[in-house]
């Protein structure tokens, strides 16, 4: 059984993605950790002192917190209405980044899925900074859910690459999950730079070649340019139903995330993002 965590602020947004991942996966069977974490803006005594709950004071944010999910909990189960769905809610005073954390290592969480904060332009997607810490800290992979995004089979999956990353330290199940269960085409996408790749990367791919020949896949290599241009114009050009990339110190990704740029540029995409770790 696959435990999907999804965090929820109870906005449209949280509740678009939450819906999205349920239509993704309605075919498997699933347990869904519908989660809130609250920080009320002015910290009452009881929380100064220690744990609402030991010294006998009503804590009122979780009991409200917890009365959201669970009507949260049957809304899903009455819309749905899935034999392979269960649902628990978990309510808990904490950032959201650390309880994400602290419930992926307590409850074996194989997926976290949480939307995106929809920007200024139509097509834009900025990832604020809940999102990105919790991509930099998650040991799971994290799909993201554009704002406003319909839920479309995923028949074709881009995989844009750098083959900088030593793919038997990457877990790409996740993805190959999602292939079968679609039959869908992995797209391997790779910008070539003027000095070709090196001999780690050639290895490299060589390896992802091996791993992915299980699956229906293409390799593409584009011609020198920005990668996030070249994702804009794949996506446009094949239609693309989703994008996943490997979070790595070394990779763009990863360099994106660290700096605040990320915060100006956005991706221009409005299909799910699926972040993978590497380990």
């Amino acid at each position: 059984m696959k435990k999907i965590l999804l965090p929820t602020d109870f906005s449209k947004n949280a509740y678009n993605a939450i819906e999205y991942c349920l239509r993704l996966y309605e075919n498997a069977t699933c347990c869904f950790y519908l989660t809130h974490a609250f920080t009320p803006a002015i910290y009452r005594v009881d929380y100064m002192m220690g744990s609402p709950g030991q010294i006998g004071l009503p804590d009122d944010y979780k009991y409200i917190a917890e009365n959201r999910l669970e009507k949260l909990r049957k809304q899903l189960k009455s819309q749905f209405n899935n034999p392979r769905h269960t649902f628990i809610v978990h309510a808990a005073f904490n950032s959201l980044v650390d309880e994400v954390s602290i419930m992926i290592r307590q409850e074996n969480i194989d997926l976290v899925v949480m939307g995106t904060q929809g920007a200024t332009g139509a097509k834009e997607i900025f990832l604020g900074s809940n999102t990105v810490h919790v991509i930099k800290k998650s040991e799971v992979p994290v799909l993201m859910i554009p704002d406003e995004c319909t839920f479309s089979a995923p028949k074709d999956i881009l995989f844009p690459t750098d083959f900088e990353i030593d793919y038997n330290l990457v877990n790409l199940n996740y993805v190959f999950e999602l292939i079968k269960l679609y039959k869908t085409t992995l797209h391997i996408m790779h910008v070539t730079v003027p000095k070709g790749l090196r001999a780690a990367q050639e290895k490299n791919k060589r390896v992802l070649k091996d791993m992915v020949k299980t699956v229906e896949h293409v390799f593409y290599d584009l011609p020198d340019q920005e990668l996030i241009d070249a994702i804009n114009s794949f996506e446009r050009e094949h239609k693309t139903q989703l994008l996943t990339m490997v979070r790595n110190k070394h990779t763009f990704l990863e360099r994106l995330f660290i700096e605040p740029i990320i915060k100006k540029i956005g991706f221009h995409t409005m299909v799910p993002f699926l972040v993978l770790p590497y380990h």
